[in-house]
């Protein structure tokens, strides 16, 4: 079965609390990045379940924002977004979308009439900007610091 994509909705508080205490007590095996083997256990039988070191990361990700009450999509890297789910990725419009894409700053193709870009693009994109933008506030703080206008190092 190949799997596009799949979209959980925002938690119950329940699920949100129990994903708080799993994260918890996984938190400290995962930041061994090595493969975990869990003990699972039903009503009728007990199995053990080895996980990779990535799927272990990829679990506690989704456990924090399920702890965090936000929902989750999980998508591999090389799906292809539209126009409209790519700007929602990058919280912008569609119409800046396009304009980022008639630049060329983020790699797209084009089926029909219509524009496809690849997950992975539009996170390398992201990053990008985030870093840029991190950039930026850091020198914005290292000048307030400097005129001493209310901020102080940490």
């Amino acid at each position: 079965m190949t799997m596009l994509a799949h979209r959980q909705p925002p938690p119950s508080a329940q699920d949100a609390a129990i994903a708080r205490v799993s994260g918890q007590l996984l938190s400290r095996y995962a930041r061994q990045k090595r493969p975990l083997t869990l003990r699972v256990t039903d009503a009728e039988q007990e199995r053990l379940l080895e996980l990779p070191a990535g799927a272990v990361a990829l679990l506690m990700d989704i456990l924090e924002a399920t702890a965090a009450g936000r929902g989750v999509t999980l998508m591999p890297d090389n799906a292809e977004l539209t126009t409209v789910q790519a700007a929602e990725v990058l919280n912008v419009s569609r119409p800046f979308l396009i304009k980022l894409l008639g630049e060329g700053a983020i790699p797209h193709r084009k089926v029909g009439k219509h524009r496809r870009i690849r997950v992975e693009d539009v996170m390398v994109y992201k990053a990008a900007i985030d870093r840029e933008r991190e950039a930026v506030l850091d020198q914005l703080v290292s000048e307030a610091q400097e005129q001493d206008i209310g901020y102080d190092r940490l």
